[in-house]
């Protein structure tokens, strides 16, 4: 506090006091929030390591801010509009940034009864920062690369796609960077060179993991297969020879709509193959629990998944190289 002429002690001003705690505030949220999700989703450790490690530069700078808030709360400043109005902006600006990293908390894979049962072949899955790989006993030379949806554990997909790996497949299930496929769309590329076993690659895609899938099949010759669950293409595949496209979607999909598969229909070859799961919503496509915004379910999770899995399977069978 500030001290009078005469010896005695005067308060800090409103306004300073008022900004101090809003400062503290802003600082413990960053601190919060950053360390509330590292601790309490398992998706978070799990996934790519951009997220866990923005969110430990974010949990270290807010502890940072409120120990040198502390420091200084009694060291006198001088009074001025233009740094006030600079404090309170940046104060905002660490809000908004506390909410932007608790909108990138994933939905966290929650195991269904297809889990609970165990697989239904076997299979070998092993685990980088950067994919899930699971393979058929025996070795293979056909290969699907996946993009999960828009932040969403990867792991929340291995169940569905494990029926494609019992078929004889490696399915290799990308961890996208902060959990959106958009940051590094030619991801699957890294993919495909670390198995340089496989010889025929097909790419896939939920939801927003779609587009990029589709981007890449798009500027990438050597997949020649598409599938593409709950999703669609936001550039033309008309000209892109040597391309067999498989959509997947569900009638009462409440994001990826019926009308929105059929809008945009028109960017997909003449030739794309469609399934409509009768009663399917969009978190069907992978296992993560309820998504907002989504439809009301007519079908069971496990019914909807054997067939998109069923699917997946007659569709990549037909492809050149895997007969």
């Amino acid at each position: 506090m500030n001290i009078s002429p005469a010896g005695q002690a005067s308060p800090l001003p409103r306004k300073r006091t008022a900004l101090f705690w809003a400062s503290a505030g802003c600082a413990a949220a960053l601190m919060g929030v950053a360390l509330w999700m590292l601790a309490g989703n398992p998706a978070v450790l799990g996934g790519h390591p951009l997220l866990p490690g923005i969110l430990l530069a974010a949990a270290a700078a807010g502890a940072a801010w409120a120990a040198l808030l502390w420091l200084r709360r009694d060291v006198p400043r001088p009074r001025s509009r233009v740094r006030a109005v600079g404090a309170w902006a940046g104060s905002l600006a660490v809000l908004a940034l506390a909410a932007g990293l608790a909108w990138l908390s994933p939905f966290a894979y929650q195991p269904g009864p297809t889990a609970e049962a165990g697989p239904a072949s076997d299979l070998t899955v092993t685990e980088t920062p950067t994919a899930i790989t699971m393979s058929p006993d025996g070795g293979t030379t056909k290969g699907l690369v996946f993009y999960p949806g828009a932040r969403v554990d990867a792991r929340a997909y291995q169940d569905i796609l494990a029926p494609v790996v019992g078929a004889g497949y490696r399915v290799v299930i990308l961890k996208e960077p902060l959990g959106l496929s958009l940051l590094d769309g030619n991801q699957a590329r890294c993919a495909i060179e670390a198995n340089t076993d496989v010889t025929s690659w097909a790419v896939g895609g939920h939801s927003l993991g779609g587009v990029s899938a589709s981007s890449f099949a798009l500027n990438n010759t050597d997949a020649t297969g598409l599938v593409l669950y709950a999703s669609y293409p936001v550039e033309s595949l008309r000209e892109r020879t040597g391309l067999s496209v498989l959509s997947v979607s569900g009638t009462k999909d409440g994001l990826s709509t019926p009308d929105k598969i059929q809008a945009f229909r028109e960017l997909l070859p003449p030739d794309t193959e469609f399934a409509a799961v009768q009663g399917g919503v969009h978190a069907f496509f992978g296992d993560y629990g309820a998504q907002p915004g989504d439809g009301e379910p007519g079908i069971s999770r496990s019914a909807a998944q054997q067939q998109v899995a069923a699917a997946t399977i007659s569709f990549l069978e037909r492809l050149p190289g895997s007969r």
